[in-house]
């Protein structure tokens, strides 16, 4: 590991936690990192947690910054990563704890403002999230019919080489999904739809993983191709999965009064909208959606052709098309916690060679202040104005 370089004050006390930082990534020791008790200038802003991560046999650090209302995840290489807690330490975070294997090491500010650092030794050794070195679990079994069925296995179970990447790329989405399904009580899944479903991949392997955990629920997909619901349905009576079924249609025209979990990925432009506003129409409890594309925002933008501190970005093409992405996705964040969802937005990157992925995922809160929501909606409205945006497809199908 290279040493590290970080802009820090002389207080030899946070240097010498920093250095004990460096120490566990470098041993291989770091478990994760807390930041807490912020007082910095960003609104909103409680916690940062820390972890190691392996993208693309590369190791870095996840840094999961927890809001009021949201979270947001981004990934850093390991010294950007070190120079930023270094940094958060002294604007804002009074105290941070260092988990490694065998220890805790808290640092923290006293009401004097001096940086004093403790140790704990742990009862017993607590392991790392990131296995650095060998092959992940994998959470659905690859002996599975539908697998075959699919074209991802053979008889025997086997990952055909031109399908590893997809077989990876499910796993990872289910154990997101999992972590996210989790958090309710147990059986309160009970109707799921895949929106934009195509050969059911997920939805195959979502309704596997529920069926494996008790979770008794009714998994649709929708999908407007017949040939693909066809032969879904098809494998759908071949594996015995009598609650899984596929429909044909458009997410915008398909009707439902009852869905605990919403799932659309990659469903183009406002296809995506269309399904968040199903999810919010029927007080889904929990939406997932991966967008794709994002023209309609992009028109606007260019229609409106608003002057402001970001003018010498968007004149071009491929930086007005990012900053279409993270207002078209910023927005729809707002909107679904405006109507009372807490939101998360992260980055999902495949550990194969699979394009990036922006994940929004709304849970369903049950108090809401007015206040609250009044200030969201002032937040629409301002953003809007700034990018020259006359209307955003999911505000005008919620009629806001």
């Amino acid at each position: 590991m290279t040493n590290f370089v970080f802009n820090m004050t002389n207080d030899p006390n946070l240097i010498s936690f920093i250095q004990q930082l460096e120490q566990a990534l470098a041993n291989k020791h770091f478990v994760k990192l807390s930041l807490g008790n912020y007082k910095g200038q960003e609104d909103y802003l409680k916690n940062i947690y820390v972890k190691p991560v392996l993208i693309k046999k590369i190791e870095k650090l996840s840094f999961t910054y927890r809001y009021k209302t949201k979270d947001i995840v981004k990934n850093y290489d390991l010294n950007e990563g070190v120079n930023l807690i270094a940094d958060y330490l002294q604007n804002g975070f009074r105290i941070a704890t260092i988990f490694t294997l065998q220890e805790e090491i808290i640092g923290e500010y006293n009401n004097k403002y001096l940086f004093k650092i403790r140790n704990k030794i742990l009862d017993k050794v607590l392991t790392a999230s990131l296995s650095h070195d060998k092959e992940k679990k994998r959470m659905i079994e690859r002996k599975s019919s539908y697998l075959q069925a699919l074209g991802l296995t053979g008889k025997e179970g086997n990952v055909f080489k031109n399908a590893q990447d997809k077989y990876r790329q499910i796993n990872q989405y289910i154990e997101i999904l999992s972590s996210l399904i989790k958090e309710f009580p147990l059986g309160t899944i009970k109707n799921v739809v895949d929106m934009g479903s195509g050969k059911g991949y997920l939805t195959f392997a979502l309704y596997d993983y529920l069926l494996n955990h008790q979770q008794k629920a009714k998994v649709t997909g929708v999908e407007f191709r017949k040939d693909m619901v066809d032969l879904c349905n098809d494998i759908a009576i071949n594996a015995g999965f009598n609650q899984l079924s596929f429909v044909q249609g458009t997410i915008e025209n398909y009707h439902s009064s009852n869905i605990n979990l919403l799932i659309a990925l990659h469903a183009c432009d406002t296809a995506t909208d269309d399904a968040i506003y199903k999810g919010i129409k029927t007080s889904a409890d929990l939406i997932v959606v991966a967008p794709c594309c994002h023209k309609q925002i992009r028109r606007e933008i260019e229609k409106g052709k608003a002057k402001n501190e970001l003018n010498f970005l968007t004149k071009h093409g491929i930086f007005l098309e990012r900053q279409s992405e993270m207002v078209t996705d910023g927005l729809r964040a707002l909107i679904l916690e405006y109507f009372g969802y807490k939101t998360k937005v992260f980055e999902f990157v495949s550990d194969v060679h699979t394009p990036k992925n922006v994940l929004i995922v709304g849970i369903k809160t049950k108090n809401q202040n007015i206040k609250t929501k009044d200030e969201i909606l002032q937040k629409i409205k301002a953003t809007k104005a700034y990018f020259g945006i006359g209307y955003h497809h999911l505000e005008r199908l919620l009629g806001l």
